[in-house]
């Protein structure tokens, strides 16, 4: 049995996986938020236990009441996709709000792609743009991707091809893995905006990229 957070992390470390699970119910039981969330991730990735979409949507849930961030956007993700609760667009846009309004980029993220698509809300593009914007501008490649295919087509703000591709290329860049499918994305698209800019404007648009990539994302 754990007696410190330094066993749960060191049996973790180590790839004890079952000792880590069992530690974390420990602290988890007790009430701790954080216990709570990285027991649902356990059980979410399947680590220590068969994977349980169930158990770790139960896990969140406590942990979300406690208003921790991680738990509250993956429990909206579960309720969004259907992993381990009923599909409820609704309930996934209030996690997801709660969290993206603490500042979790991947939470702004996917609360703009609801707004995208309509789910959960009316199909809004400017709200969308809201939301990608705030998890871009925390470097979410994600996030980034996404806001420049909305300035790419002209969706929720005007088409501007030079942000497009501005957006595209910092995406490309903080995916750092060669096969990583945001970066295959991210370049795909930057080479499609690319071709529609003068040789100035692509100029001005790497050094944009420069830019906001040193101030923030360094």
């Amino acid at each position: 049995m754990a007696q410190s957070w330094n066993d749960v992390i060191e049996w973790y470390n180590a790839g004890d996986y079952p000792a880590a699970l069992e530690g974390l119910k420990k602290f988890a039981e007790q009430g701790d938020s954080f216990a709570q969330y990285s027991l649902g991730e356990m059980y979410s990735q399947g680590r220590g236990a068969p994977q349980d979409y169930a158990e770790a949507a139960r896990w969140y849930q406590l942990s979300a009441d406690q208003g921790n961030s991680g738990a509250q956007n993956n429990l909206g993700y579960m309720y969004d996709k259907g992993q381990g609760v009923p599909q409820d667009y609704a309930e996934a846009i209030k996690w997801y709000r709660l969290s993206a309004e603490q500042g979790s980029s991947v939470a702004q993220h996917n609360l703009g792609h609801m707004y995208s698509r309509g789910q959960g809300v009316p199909q809004d593009y400017a709200e969308a743009i809201k939301w990608y914007r705030l998890s871009a501008e925390q470097c979410d490649p994600y996030g980034q991707i996404n806001l420049g295919l909305s300035y790419k087509n002209g969706k929720g703000v005007d088409k501007d091809l030079m942000q497009a591709h501005m957006w595209f290329n910092l995406a490309a860049s903080l995916s750092t893995a060669e096969d990583h499918p945001v970066r295959k994305d991210a370049e795909r698209f930057r080479e499609e905006v690319a071709s529609g800019l003068s040789r100035d404007e692509l100029n001005r648009a790497q050094h944009l990229a420069r830019e906001l990539y040193e101030s923030r994302c360094q």
